[in-house]
Parts: structure tokens; C-alpha cells; sequence
């Protein structure tokens, strides 16, 4: 089976960067959902303004839970050539800090903490995954739509 995310993509696939801080956890949350929901139809890519040293073992877990592996993802900068190639970027979260560029659609997901109302852990984890994953969808089809 071929990972649809190392063919060249068709000319007119739209492209979607997920940014946060560390690129261990949402941005890599929104990555696997929405390679998951697009199937190969967007081209997606993740990264963090301040990578981190690894991927959120809870976020892997997450994802596995619905059959998405992203075990092999690794946190990775943001870049200027991803920047350039795509025609979305999704910051998830506050933390991470990012210019909008002329051009690219910009929006920042202040996605749903549930540690400010006392649930960790697993259960914290899905609640972001599940937030998360509703707003994919919408994007998904507001990138795909014509």
C-alpha cells in the first residue's frame, strides 16, 4: 500500500499547513485527521515554531484509537518553502506565534483545553482530538468545495 502523502500531489490540491508550538501534539492531531478525512485529496503538512524533541505519546494514542498512525512523524520547524507551498495554515492554539502571509489563508483554532476544567490525561487528549477533528472537516470541505 503506498502512503498517499509521498506521491506528488495533483495540480490543484490544495495544500494546508497545521502549526503549534512544539509540533508534538495538535498540529500533529490536525495533520493525521485531515490526511485521514482528505485521503490524499490535500496536501498536509505540520510543524512548530519551537520543535520539540518528540511527538506527544498521547496524541499518537489518540489517533490510533481511530486507525490513524502518525508513529513515524517527527516535530519539524516551520519553514519558509512550506509557507510558500501552501494555501492554508491553521495554527492551533495561543502559543505558537506566526506571521499571516499576504495571500494564504490564515486562521487561529483556539482549540478546547479541557485541563482548565480538571480533565487530564487520555480523556483531556480525545476531547482535543474530537475538537479538533470537527474543525478539520469544515475545512476540508471549505478547501475542496468547486
Amino acid at each position: 500500500m503506498s502512503n498517499p502523502s509521498h506521491q506528488a500531489p495533483a495540480p490543484n490540491t490544495p495544500a494546508v499547513l497545521f502549526v503549534c508550538s512544539k509540533n508534538g501534539g495538535k498540529s500533529q492531531l490536525a495533520a493525521g485527521l485531515m490526511n485521514q478525512v482528505a485521503n490524499g485529496r490535500v496536501t498536509v503538512y505540520s510543524a512548530g515554531t519551537k520543535p520539540g524533541k518528540s511527538l506527544n505519546p498521547q496524541a499518537v494514542e489518540s489517533l490510533t484509537d481511530l486507525g490513524i498512525d502518525i508513529s513515524g512523524e517527527h516535530p519539524k520547524p516551520v519553514t519558509g518553502d512550506v509557507l510558500d507551498a501552501v494555501d492554508a495554515v491553521i495554527v492551533l492554539g495561543t502559543e505558537a506565534k506566526l506571521e499571516p502571509r499576504e495571500g494564504t489563508r490564515f486562521e487561529v483554532w483556539e482549540t478546547d483545553e479541557p485541563s482548565e476544567r480538571g480533565i487530564e490525561g487520555m480523556e483531556r487528549m480525545r476531547l482535543v482530538r474530537d475538537d479538533i477533528k470537527s474543525r478539520v472537516r469544515k475545512l476540508y470541505e471549505e478547501l475542496t468545495a468547486g
